[in-house]
C-alpha cells in the first residue's frame, strides 16, 4: 500500500520525539518512590535502585540475563530511519550493562487510521535491519492501535555476572570517557521546525543508528568501573546518576565534550527541546557552572548539558591507566568522536569547568 497524499509528517503526530518524550527525572522519581521497598529475589543483581540502564538477573555462575525496554514517538519523519533509531536506542541498554544482545521483542503502537500500512511496515523494517546488524532476531512483540505512533523493543542479553558494568561503581580518581558527541535533541528540534539541512540530518542519523557495540569489550576491562549510556536525561542527568551512585562528584571539562557538528550554532539560534528545560529543572541545582560565563553562555551550556540524547553514547568511568585502552576499543568499533571529558573526584553533584 502506498502512502496517501494526506499522510502527515511522523513528527507532527508526536508531542515529543525520541528520548525527549521521557517523563522528567523529578516526576519519574516521585512516581517510583514507593517501588524500591518491594521484596527482591537475591538473583536480581541490578534493579531500579540506582536508575541503571537495565535489569540483570543471575541465571547461573556463568550467565546473567539482561532485560530492558525502550520505546518512543517519532524523532524523524522518515519511517525507516525512525525504526532504526528506536531499535538502536533500545539495544544500547544491553551494551551499557556490558552484555551481548540475544533477542528482541517489538513494541508497536500506531494510529492505523492515519498512517498507511506501508509507512508502518517501513518503521518495523527499520527496526529489523538494526536487529540484524546486532545479530539478533525479533522473536515476537505486541501491537496496539494508538493515537500517537510508538515503536521500540524489549531487548534481552547475556553477560557474565563478574562483567556486569553498573552506573554506580565509579571510583575517585577515575576518568570519564564519552563515546558519541552530543546534540541530538537540538537537531531533532531543528528538524521539527524544518530548520535542519540535509547534512545535519545525515549527521543525526549517523550517530543515532550507531550501535554501542563497544560495551561488550569494555565489560572485559577490570579497570572500567562504571558504565551507562547518555539518553533522555542528557549528559548532565546521566553523569549525575554516576555521581549519586558512587557518592562522589563528577567534573566535566566542557571544552573537551564533543558536539555534533553544527549543534552549537543551532542551539544559539534557539533550537532546543522542551525536555531540556524539564531536565534542567529536575537536576540543575546539583550542577556548578563555570565562573565568568555571561548569562547567554550559561543558558547555552545549560541547554546542551540537559539536551536529551536519543541513542546516545556510552559514558565510561575508568582508572587513569585504562584511558588509552578504552579509547582504543571505541576506535576499533568506529566511534571517531570518543573523548576523555572529565573525572570523578570527592564531593557531590557535578562541576563544569
Amino acid at each position: 500500500m502506498t502512502k496517501p497524499m494526506t499522510e502527515p509528517r511522523l513528527t507532527s503526530l508526536s508531542h515529543g520525539g525520541g528520548c525527549g518524550c521521557k517523563i522528567a527525572p523529578g516526576v519519574l522519581s516521585e512516581i517510583l518512590k514507593n517501588t524500591a521497598s518491594l521484596p527482591l529475589p537475591p538473583e536480581l543483581l541490578v534493579g531500579i535502585e540506582t536508575s541503571d540502564d537495565a535489569a540483570v538477573y543471575q541465571l547461573n555462575d556463568e550467565q546473567a540475563l539482561i532485560a530492558t525496554t525502550d520505546f518512543f514517538m517519532p524523532i524523524v519523519d522518515n519511517p525507516f530511519d525512525f525504526g532504526r533509531i528506536a531499535a538502536t536506542n533500545a539495544i544500547s541498554d544491553v551494551y551499557a550493562m556490558g552484555g551481548t544482545p540475544i533477542m528482541a521483542l517489538a513494541l508497536v503502537g500506531m494510529p492505523i487510521n492515519v498512517l498507511s500500512l506501508d509507512t508502518i511496515g517501513q518503521i518495523l523494517a527499520g527496526g529489523a535491519s538494526v536487529c540484524k546488524a546486532a545479530g539478533i532476531p525479533i522473536a515476537g512483540g505486541h501491537t496496539i492501535d494508538s493515537v500517537e505512533p510508538i515503536y521500540g523493543l524489549v531487548a534481552l542479553g547475556l553477560v557474565h555476572p563478574k562483567r556486569i558494568k553498573r552506573n554506580k561503581d565509579a571510583r575517585i580518581g577515575d576518568r570519564l570517557i564519552l563515546g558519541k558527541p552530543i546534540g541530538v535533541g537540538v537537531l531533532s528540534a531543528a528538524l521539527k521546525k524544518e530548520a535542519l539541512n540535509a547534512e545535519g540530518y545525515a549527521r543525526m542519523i549517523a550517530t543515532t543508528t550507531q550501535l554501542n557495540t563497544a560495551g561488550i569489550e569494555l565489560s572485559a576491562l577490570e579497570a572500567v568501573h562504571a558504565l551507562t549510556d547518555v539518553t533522555g536525561f542528557g549528559l548532565g542527568g546521566h553523569a549525575l546518576e554516576i555521581a549519586r551512585g558512587a557518592k562522589c562528584q563528577v567534573r566535566i571539562d566542557w571544552n573537551r565534550v564533543p558536539l555534533i557538528e553544527g549543534v552549537q550554532a543551532l542551539a544559539e539560534a534557539g533550537m532546543v527541546t522542551g525536555a531540556s528545560a524539564r531536565n534542567w529543572a529536575a537536576y540543575g541545582d546539583e550542577i556548578t557552572l563555570p565562573e565568568g560565563f555571561t548569562n547567554v553562555q550559561q543558558a547555552l551550556l545549560k541547554n546542551l548539558l540537559s539536551d536529551p540524547q536519543t541513542s546516545g553514547g556510552l559514558l565510561v568511568s575508568c582508572a587513569p591507566e585504562a584511558v588509552n585502552d578504552v579509547l582504543a576499543i571505541f576506535e576499533r568499533h568506529g566511534f571517531a568522536y570518543a573523548a576523555e571529558i572529565g573525572a570523578v573526584q570527592e564531593g557531590t553533584g557535578m562541576r563544569v569547568g
